[in-house]
C-alpha cells in the first residue's frame, strides 16, 4: 500500500482525537472564566502559566525546525512534520495573549502609576517597563514568530508537493538569521512576560532558561506523539528505536542544560547577596515553596537525567513516554514555580485555577495540533534527506506515490 495512503488510514484517529481535546479545552476556559469573577488576580496569574506552557509547546518546535534545516539529521527527518504542525498552531496562541494584555494591571505592579511613581527604581526601569512599549515588543515578538512560521511551512509543503530543490536552501537561510531572532524574541519576551513580574529583579540569565524550558516541554511532547505514531503505519517503519533514541537524546541534552543554568543562576545570585537579586530566591523561601523547589530539583532533573541514561528506556516507545510525561508536568511546576510566588508572598497557594486553566489550555492546543497534524503528509516523503535518513529500501518503496 502507498506509504501516503497508509498515513491517511490514521487520519480518522486523529480527528477523533482533536475533537476530544478541543471539548475538553473548551470546557475547562469556560470554568475558569468563572474563576475571573471570583479572583481575577489569580485567574490572570494562572492563564499566563498556562499561556507560558503552550507558548512553549509552540516556539519549542519551531526552534526545532530550524535548528534541523541547519544541521540536518535523521531525528529531524522523521519529527519534521510533527514539529511543523505544532508551530502552525502560533496564530491561535498569538491570540491567546490578548487576555495578558487586558490584565497588566493584575499581573504587573509597574502598570500602575501611583506604585512607579513612589518607587525609585521603579521610576528609573520606566522608559522599558510602561504599558506602550510592553505592547509595542509584544507586537514585534509575534510578528517575528508568526513570519517564520509562515515562510518555513508555506516552503515546506511546496517541498512536499513539488520536490523542489531550491527550497531547502531558503529554508536554511531563513532559519540562519530566523533562529538568532527567535532567541532575541524568547528572551526579551520572558524578560517582559514572567521576569518583569517582580520589577526590581534581573537575571541575565533568566531568557536563556526559559528558551531551554520551552525546547525541553516541545521535545517532550514530540517524544509522547511520535511514540504513539510508532504504533502504526507509516511511523512503524520510520520510527525506528534509533530515530527514538536521538530524540530522547535531545531531551536529555536539554534537561542537563536546564539543570545547569538553573543552578548556575542560584549560585552567583546567592553567593552575590545583593538585595536586589536576592530577593527572588527569599520569597520562594516563604513557607510551603521549599519543598516545590525539592521536586523539581528531583523530578526535572535528577529522575529524568537517570532514567534518560539506560539506552533500554530511550528507546523503548512506551518507557520514553513515561519519561517525556513526567518532563511535561515537571515543567509545569517549574513555570509554576517561576510565576506564582509573586501572586502569593506570604507562602505557597495552590488555586484550583493553577490546576483547570493549564489543563484546559493544554487541551485546546493539542486539538489545534492534531488538526493541523492531519492536513499534511506524516513522513516528508520530496525532502531531500528522506532517502538518506531512513534508508534506499523505505524511500524508493513509495516515493513516487508522494505526488
Amino acid at each position: 500500500m502507498a506509504l501516503r495512503e497508509t498515513a491517511e488510514q490514521i487520519f480518522p484517529e486523529l480527528a477523533q482525537k482533536q475533537r476530544t481535546f478541543l471539548l475538553a479545552g473548551a470546557a475547562g476556559l469556560v470554568l475558569s472564566a468563572v474563576g475571573y469573577t471570583m479572583n481575577p488576580e489569580q485567574f490572570f496569574s494562572s492563564y499566563l502559566l498556562a499561556y507560558m506552557l503552550v507558548l512553549g509547546l509552540t516556539l519549542g518546535a519551531l526552534g526545532f525546525v530550524m535548528i534541523h534545516q541547519l544541521s540536518g539529521g535523521a531525528w529531524g527527518v522523521v519529527a519534521r512534520q510533527s514539529l511543523g504542525a505544532a508551530s502552525r498552531v502560533m496564530p491561535v496562541v498569538t491570540l491567546l495573549f490578548i487576555p495578558i494584555a487586558i490584565g497588566m494591571p493584575h499581573l504587573y505592579e509597574w502598570t500602575h502609576a501611583d506604585v512607579v511613581n513612589a518607587d525609585p527604581i521603579l521610576r528609573g526601569k520606566a522608559a522599558y517597563l510602561n504599558t506602550s512599549f510592553f505592547l509595542v515588543r509584544a507586537a514585534i515578538y509575534f510578528i517575528v514568530w508568526n513570519g517564520l512560521v509562515f515562510l518555513l511551512n508555506k516552503w515546506s509543503k511546496e517541498q512536499d508537493e513539488t520536490g523542489n530543490l531550491e527550497l531547502p536552501l531558503r529554508m536554511q537561510r531563513v532559519s540562519a538569521g530566523g533562529l538568532l531572532l527567535h532567541v532575541l524574541c524568547v528572551s526579551f519576551a520572558a524578560f517582559d512576560w514572567v521576569m518583569s513580574r517582580d520589577p526590581h529583579w534581573f537575571s541575565t540569565i533568566y531568557g536563556a532558561l526559559v528558551l531551554v524550558g520551552q525546547g525541553l516541554v516541545a521535545m517532550a511532547f514530540q517524544i509522547i506523539v511520535l511514540a504513539w505514531l510508532a504504533r502504526r503505519k507509516p511511523m512503524s517503519e520510520a520510527l525506528t528505536p534509533v530515530y527514538l533514541g536521538d530524540l530522547a537524546g535531545l531531551m536529555f541534552a536539554m534537561v542537563v542544560l536546564w539543570a545547569y543554568m538553573s543552578f548556575s543562576q542560584y549560585l552567583i545570585i546567592w553567593s552575590g547577596n545583593l538585595p536586589e537579586e536576592i530577593m527572588w530566591y527569599l520569597h520562594r523561601e516563604q513557607p510551603g515553596w521549599i519543598p516545590l523547589a525539592i521536586v523539581l530539583v528531583v523530578f526535572h532533573f535528577a529522575a529524568p537525567f537517570f532514567l534518560l541514561l539506560m539506552r533500554g528506556i530511550k528507546r523503548n516507545p512506551s518507557l520514553v513516554t513515561k519519561v517525556a510525561m513526567l518532563v511535561i508536568v515537571a515543567r509545569v511546576i517549574d513555570l509554576f514555580w517561576l510565576i506564582a510566588p509573586e501572586t502569593h508572598h506570604e507562602g505557597f497557594v495552590l488555586s484550583w485555577m493553577d490546576l483547570v486553566l493549564p489543563a484546559a489550555m493544554f487541551a485546546l492546543w493539542v486539538g489545534l495540533y492534531f488538526q493541523q497534524l492531519r492536513q499534511r503528509p506524516l513522513l516528508p516523503l520530496n525532502d531531500p534527506q528522506f532517502e538518506e535518513a531512513l534508508g534506499p529500501a523505505f524511500a524508493h518503496a513509495d516515493h513516487g506515490t508522494a505526488h
